[in-house]
């Protein structure tokens, strides 16, 4: 297929009204990725050179995300809602640069699999002018039917114009087609919009091109691959579909999941092999994790990268920015963001380390805390090499703990410590004999008083 041109078009001018949102429709995320940014990926992976994004009009919040996963696009605006042979042609000017094939997508399939896409493209330089992407499924009541004779797509019929016949027809339509560049812009201003809404529908298309002659057919994708998706309900029906396939592909790959159906990935997540993931855990996105990696149950990340042969959890969060380099131990209830966790470095138990430095070998006690923002700004903590770090202990940004130096449980620390020096940054501490019994007494005759 890489020979031939081809242009992608993504209809994306949705306003989301039942997803009852001021979000449009197509920027709701399926595994932390916008559903449009799905359709573009697989637009991509099927080889299409172009694409051409078709936006509402005053969708600016649309203009923005495009710049972030599709910069290269052409951005197109459909005026108003006419139809979606309408919303094709408001691409007009990137057909008319000729291409070998067309692609019309929608961005709110975002489960649509490149393999359905290229099958479609092989057809088209098989010699077919218009490819209609179907699925099959026991309950097509709602779709419309393709209609087949002899190999050739004859209609797509919309249910309430079905006979008794054609409704029980199982090959229903996705909505997603293929056009041969040649014939694009003929067919699609040859739509009319004779109908009862007053729209110029695409499905026309083929009724249109079989009446020239043309070869239209059906390529068949998966039931859940041309899922479309309309409001929240089925928003997370596509999340659990997406979430299941990633599963499974993980696990393939060499991890262990040992209660896959609650760990959620992002679209990005990249995981090792020999990994051994708990349950209930959740990879936001920008999350990497090498190999022989444990991450115990209730674990939460996002921006985060650990190496290999790291320990992590239960209960801890990895914000972005923390990086944890090889054999690093990070306990339970221990936040870590924006952080280095140098090689075999550990805070297992209770602590929060944020903009700083844990060196090779050092250790963190239960209870410190890397006290890095005055409110104003945010300042760096260095714990260097072999760092001793008692429990209980405050270090108070900027400040720099030298090599091998020790850090007294319960010290607030306020200036750097050395290397190999001991630090105590706490008050001495006073015993006062039978002041407690008298303060005992003293608190209950006043309570009974």
């Amino acid at each position: 297929m890489n020979s031939r041109s081809c242009l992608s078009i993504v209809l994306a001018a949705g306003e989301g009204t039942r997803m009852k949102s001021a979000t449009p429709k197509v920027l709701h995320k399926v595994a932390g990725l916008p559903m449009v940014a799905h359709v573009v990926k697989a637009a991509e992976a099927a080889g299409t050179g172009d694409l051409a994004l078709v936006i509402g009009h005053g969708a600016e919040e649309m203009r923005k995300a495009a710049g972030k996963f599709a910069p290269a696009a052409k951005l197109f605006v459909q005026e108003k809602r006419l139809g979606t042979a309408d919303a094709v042609l408001a691409a007009r000017d990137a057909i008319a640069t000729g291409y070998d094939d067309i692609l019309v997508m929608f961005g709110d399939t975002p489960l649509i699999d490149a393999g359905a896409l290229t099958a479609a493209r092989e057809k088209l330089a098989g010699g077919a002018a218009v490819v209609v992407l179907g699925f099959r499924t026991g309950e097509p009541t709602g779709y419309g039917r393709l209609i087949e004779k002899d190999g050739r797509l004859l209609a797509i019929r919309e249910e309430k114009d079905c006979s008794e016949e054609e409704r029980r027809i199982t090959f229903c339509n996705s909505g997603l087609m293929a056009i041969a560049g040649a014939h694009a812009l003929a067919l699609l201003e040859a739509v009319g919009n004779a109908n009862a809404k007053g729209e110029y529908y695409l499905t026309d298309i083929v009724e249109i091109a079989g009446g020239k002659g043309l070869s239209v057919v059906a390529a068949e994708a998966g039931f859940e691959d041309a899922l479309g998706i309309n409001n929240r309900v089925q928003l997370a029906e596509a999340e659990a579909i997406w979430q299941k396939r990633r599963r499974e592909a993980i696990m393939l790959s060499g991890v262990t999941l040992i209660a896959p159906e609650t760990v959620f990935f992002s679209h990005d997540t990249e995981i090792g092999p020999d990994t051994l993931v708990e349950p209930n855990v959740v990879f936001g996105v920008g999350v990497r994790i090498g190999s022989n990696v444990t991450v115990r149950g209730f674990s939460h990340f996002e921006q985060a990268d650990i190496a290999d042969g790291c320990q992590v959890g239960p209960y801890a969060r990895l914000r972005p920015g923390a990086k944890l380099q090889e054999n690093a131990h990070i306990g339970n209830f221990v936040e870590v963001k924006n952080t280095v966790v140098e090689r075999g470095a550990k805070a297992n138990h209770l602590a929060y380390l944020g903009d700083g430095r844990v060196g090779a070998g050092s250790n963190i006690g239960a209870g410190t805390i890397f006290c890095n923002y005055d409110g104003y700004s945010k300042f760096f903590t260095d714990i260097e090499a072999n760092v001793f770090i008692g429990s209980n202990s405050s270090l108070v940004a900027p400040v720099t703990i030298g090599t091998g130096a020790y850090v007294a449980t319960g010290s607030v620390i306020t200036e750097s410590v050395p290397p190999d020096a001991l630090a105590f940054g706490r008050s001495r501490q006073t015993t006062l004999p039978g002041k407690g019994k008298q303060l005992r007494e003293r608190r209950a005759s006043a309570k009974k008083a």
